[in-house]
């Protein structure tokens, strides 16, 4: 008797449960920073009140009036953060005037400030993925100045045709002091830290010697300021000529789009982020390593380059010593807060964009110093997920921020 065996069925799918774990990884993440930042503001508050005169004073007879330092520490912390959200955000007593620039001129000197440090962090974030560390942004934004002022003044072009001149002369300078880092890396294995870093001061000396030569050099030929960038290759403002908010917005914000969609969907962003992951099995896999270096740091450069042209086509129309206005490190910290991620690095720059915007108000109540070690304390949170975790009694999810980066960084 021959036995028959019943058709098994087939297995219902498994629920797809990645892009779920994605989208949490994605809230986990989220969750984390935010609370990095709080964890960051309380502790500056903290600092604030030390830092306050009244509230040390009080100390000295906290056993009789204790409310008194209380009362001073939480007034200075309150007008402290509300100055850095008048010089940020939204002040009242300018909007009282009910002017454009009243009502917009806080959250216009945000902008501002985060469009080349939007662009910067983008060049760190960029060559991250491939597995370098590129900390020459000073001296990429300086010779994109250099080369983007220097067609803005030097020639003479009709409107239009003259700003894109100036643009893509700073993009190409940018990416041409850049390039240099990746062909050494490439060519000679050269650290790309050590090649950046003394890149830095060969372009801040020859910065310096461009300043003192007559041509370049604005008359009466006493002071170390480029001649002034000519009307015509000047980046449009926004929102009005009371308002600085300027056209290198639209461009950072482009090059943001533009490197996510690189390092998602293009071949070169596979093969970038591949040689990033593993150069080893990247070669294995018929991959040229070398060129991807070249590529990558003549990527990275354009991008700072791009910053140095929103500051003397946008912000500093004469170009002077401190044209690169700490933008090339800054940008470091906007990379690692942005988790060398385009979209992260948006909101990181606009985040530190805030903060420079409202400092100088902040002055008013605390030291300008206080700023930084805020952004300090921010990217310290920030870089230490597990500590952050560890605070708030949160569950492991995902890898942590040095892994994630770790991805990214041979180094």
């Amino acid at each position: 008797m021959s036995a028959t065996t019943a058709e098994t069925p087939a297995p219902a799918p498994a629920p797809d449960t990645a892009s779920a774990k994605r989208r949490s990884q994605a809230w986990d993440t989220a969750l984390v920073t935010v609370l990095s930042f709080v964890t960051a503001l309380v502790i500056s508050a903290v600092l604030i009140a030390i830092s306050d005169k009244q509230t040390r004073d009080s100390l000295q007879y906290f056993a009789h009036y204790p409310g008194d330092t209380f009362r001073y520490a939480w007034s200075a912390i309150w007008h402290t953060y509300q100055a850095l959200f008048y010089g940020a955000i939204f002040n009242p007593h300018t909007a009282a005037n009910g002017t454009m620039a009243g009502y917009l001129g806080p959250i216009s000197e945000t902008l501002t400030n985060a469009t080349p440090l939007i662009a910067g962090g983008l060049a760190v974030g960029v060559a991250f993925r491939a597995g370098l560390f590129n900390i020459g942004g000073q001296g990429q934004i300086i010779i994109g100045a250099v080369f983007a002022g220097f067609v803005g003044f030097h020639w003479h072009l009709p409107a239009g045709i003259h700003l894109v001149a100036a643009i893509l002369a700073g993009i190409l300078g940018g990416a041409l002091w850049g390039g240099i880092a990746g062909f050494l890396k490439a060519r000679t294995g050269a650290h790309e830290v050590i090649t950046t870093i003394m890149l830095n001061y060969v372009a801040i000396n020859l910065l310096g010697y461009l300043l003192s030569v007559k041509g370049f050099q604005a008359p009466p030929y006493g002071q170390a300021i480029a001649n002034p960038v000519d009307h015509n290759a000047t980046l449009p403002l926004l929102l009005g000529s009371s308002l600085r908010v300027h056209l290198g917005l639209i461009l950072s914000l482009a090059a943001a789009w533009l490197v996510w969609w690189l390092l998602k969907y293009s071949r070169l962003g596979f093969r970038l982020r591949a040689v990033g992951a593993n150069p080893f099995a990247a070669r294995t896999a018929g991959m040229h390593v070398e060129n991807s270096y070249i590529v990558v740091m003549l990527i990275s450069g354009a991008l700072c380059g791009l910053a140095g042209v929103s500051q003397v086509l946008g912000t500093n129309p004469q170009i002077t010593s401190d044209i690169d206005g700490g933008i090339g490190f800054d940008a470091i910290t906007v990379a690692l807060l942005g988790r060398a991620n385009p979209v992260g690095t948006v909101f990181a720059g606009l985040l530190f964009g805030a903060l420079r915007a409202g400092g100088p108000l902040m002055q008013q109540y605390a030291p300008i110093e206080l700023v930084q070690v805020i952004q300090s304390l921010i990217v310290l949170f920030i870089a230490a997920p597990a500590l952050i975790r560890s605070i708030y009694r949160l569950k492991t999810s995902g890898p942590s921020v040095g892994a994630e980066l770790a991805k990214g960084w041979n180094g």
